[in-house]
């Protein structure tokens, strides 16, 4: 379970007038600044999440 694949999410767009969903996804994510770095477990549930921001964010595997 050491070798978890992860992916890196980055915050690249503002979140000033978007869906409250997609607001809340970006929390959920962990996201709060603009430039702001995360690093998640590549899973479903992950992938789901960000593909509701994807016009928000920017992914590279980690």
């Amino acid at each position: 379970m050491a070798n978890e694949k992860t992916i890196k999410i980055t915050l690249i767009k503002s979140t000033n007038g978007i869906l409250e969903k997609q607001k809340r996804t970006i929390e959920a994510l962990g996201l709060r600044k603009i430039g702001q770095t995360v690093e998640k477990k590549d899973n479903e549930s992950t992938r789901g999440m960000v593909f509701v921001v994807k016009h928000l964010v920017q992914v590279s595997e980690g």
